[in-house]
Order: structure tokens, then sequence, then C-alpha cells
């Protein structure tokens, strides 16, 4: 007699049949989770980043190929510094750990760098989560290199593999950002370092759920929101270190980055998705999103769950092209941006604004009515004013 599935197992069938029976998952990665958070609403990447489909394959598929994500040249220079930054066992990373974040420790001299190798992403989570544990206990410099952390995300769970997390002797952790956009001066591009501390906060969430276990294990209470300088086993700092290359050289330089402000918007963001399975509940039967199915029934098992698109989005994601399209035909201000959609409140076409501007829908005293008829006086008096002006 065959055992009765259980919630997750029921759930991760249901994503492979979504994603496709022969279509091997993609992994989320903290990217992903940092672009996915900036758009709580779009129930469209929710879903199919839940169910590891390939978006840029959809896309090509769909006949709106992205030109998202980074080059092979960026790709091979990013790796090659990484590489140069953690070698001899990351004693240039580990002093600059030292003197940035933690001057006040021992030098790290003869740190711990544990193999971290294990089979499938949940064999390698758990054994970065013994890793820590041994570190901590250790009281002693180490360092976990491309470790994997679980994060639950809207009812499933995201495996994320960091650059590098650190620890340090009194036990805290540091989330470690290699980047190979440069540092000048000492300060970088603030756009980049903006989304390198977005991403670098998912990993904190990820390691703060880890601490919380492992304090739940060894002491009455969780410390992993203790502030620094505490000394708290098993705490994550809040400041990362951010790792690039000095001036236009491949010399490494680092800078501590704040980022509590960036996890507490995650956070929240995070806990606002719909979960997963609410979402597939709501399909059409045989839903499928596998790029080797006839565009037509591809395009309507994608418009068959809602998007909110942005002009953001081209920058994040991999659908963006499609759904800008979409957004533009059926006249939707978000395609204008999401400051301007907030201020038109419940007019969320550009018909309905074209029409409460020039009066013939619309309350009056809906502020953003008011606001756009006044603004289409404005316009009409300055368009009167400058036909007189020519005819003269």
């Amino acid at each position: 007699m065959p055992l009765p599935r259980t919630r997750g197992t029921a759930l991760r069938q249901r994503l492979a049949e979504l994603r496709g029976p022969s279509v091997p998952p993609k992994a989320l990665d903290a990217r992903a989770l940092a672009a996915l958070a900036a758009n709580p609403g779009c129930r469209r990447r929710a879903l199919l980043d839940g169910a590891g489909v390939n978006k840029a394959a959809l896309a090509d598929a769909l006949g709106a190929p992205s030109a998202f994500g980074q080059s092979q040249f960026a790709f091979m220079r990013g790796n090659a510094f990484e590489a140069r930054v953690k070698a001899d066992g990351g004693a240039e990373l580990l002093r600059l750990v030292h003197q940035k974040l933690d001057p006040t420790a021992e030098a790290p001299e003869e740190p711990l760098v544990p193999d971290l190798t294990a089979v499938g992403p949940q064999g390698r989570a758990t054994r970065t989560e013994l890793a820590l544990r041994e570190a901590g206990e250790a009281r002693t410099w180490a360092l976990l290199d491309h470790p994997m952390l679980a994060l639950d995300v809207a009812g499933s769970p995201a495996f994320l593999e960091p650059d590098a997390v650190v620890v340090h002797p009194d036990g805290s952790w540091t989330v470690v950002e290699i980047k190979s956009f440069p540092m000048l001066d000492g300060s970088a591009d603030p756009a980049k370092v903006g989304a390198a501390a977005r991403q670098a906060a998912v990993y904190v969430l990820a390691l703060e759920e880890v601490a919380a276990r492992l304090s739940q294990d060894s002491a009455p209470a969780p410390l992993s929101a203790e502030p620094e300088g505490r000394g708290a086993k098993n705490h994550v700092r809040h400041r990362i270190l951010l790792v690039c290359p000095k001036d236009f050289s491949n010399l490494p330089a680092a800078s501590p980055v704040d980022i509590r402000k960036q996890r507490a918007v995650t956070r929240r963001q995070l806990a606002r998705l719909t979960r997963i399975e609410e979402i597939a509940d709501t399909l059409p039967e045989g839903t499928c999103f596998a790029p080797d199915l006839p565009q037509q029934e591809l395009t309507a098992a994608v418009e068959s769950v809602p998007a909110t698109y942005a002009p953001e989005c081209l920058a994040a994601c991999e659908l963006a092209f499609h759904c800008r399209d979409r957004s533009r035909a059926q006249g939707a201000v978000t395609s204008l941006g999401r400051s301007l959609r907030a201020e038109l409140g419940g007019l969320t076409t550009v018909d309905d604004v074209l029409a409460a501007a020039h009066g013939t829908t619309g309350d009056p005293d809906d502020p953003a009515v008011a606001a756009l008829r006044r603004a289409a006086e404005l316009r009409a008096e300055a368009l009167a004013c400058r036909e007189d002006a020519v005819c003269r």
C-alpha cells in the first residue's frame, strides 16, 4: 500500500508538473530573491521562481528574449578576482575582515577552513550548519567558502550560496560579498553597492534562521538578534564586508556596509509574498511552463498567472520584455512607474487617467482626479497662449 503524500511532497510534485516533467529546476539565488522581494505583488515571478522555471528559456520561447544577466567577460573576471581574494586559505580575506570589522580580536593566524562538500543542496546546507556550530565552539577564526544556506520563501525552501561567511573568535558571523566592480578612492558605485547590500540581506536572513536553530539546541533563547559587541555566540553581524578591486588594479579593497535597513525591508517584503501553493491552486488544470510547448499554449499558461510589471523589472527579471508588452497593451499605469501608480489611487489604466483628466469620469472630490483636472486645465491654457503667440 503506497504511503500518503505529505504536504511538502505534494507541493514539490505540483511544482515539478508546472515546470515540466523533464525540465530540471533552476536554483533560486539571492539576487533573484532580492529582486522578488522588491516586487512582492508579482505572483507570476513568485510562482515561476518557486517552481524553478528557467525564465530566460521561457522568455525565448515566448518570443520576447531579454538581455538581462551578466556578460561572460564579467563572469570570468569576477571568478578570477574571487579566486585571488580567497587564495592561501583566505588569508587576505580574513585580514580584511579583521582590519575592517574586528580589529580588537586576535589576528587570524591559523583559521579553520572546513570542508563543506556534501550530496545535494540539502546535504550541503546541513554540513554548513554543522561547520558553523563547530567553528563557534572552537572560538577561533573560520572561513566558510561558498556555504549553502536554506531560506523559506512563500512556503518553499530556497537554497542560497554566499561568496563566504567568516566566523569570528567570539562566535559571531559575517557575510562577505565579493564583487568585480571597482572601488575608486575608497568608494564604489552607490547603485551597485545597494544591489550588493540587498543581496547580502537575503544571506543574513538565512543565517539568522540557522542561528535561531543552533541557539534553541544549546541555549534557552535565540541570540541571533543581539547587537554587535556582546560577543554573542551564533550572532549574525549587521555589517557585511564588501570586497572589490582597488581602483583599476586587481588588488582587493574592502568596506563595511550596514545592511540593517535592507534586511528589514527584505524580511517584510518576503513575508508579504503569497504562498506558492495558493497561487498554484488558482491555475487551470494542466498548466505547464515547459519551454518546448507551442508558443500559443505557453503564452496562455504564463498569462494565467497575474503579473505586476514596473520599469524596474527590466534590470531584474528575464520576463520583463514580455510583461512590459502586455502591460502596455492593457494600458496599465504601472508600466509608467510605481511612484506614479501610487499617486493615481484607484485609476489603474491610462484610459481611466485620461477620462478623469477630461472630466468624463471620476469623483471630483478624489485628490488624484482633482489634480489631473487641474493639470489638464493648465496644459490647455499653456497651449492656448502658445497658439496666440504663434498667430501674432
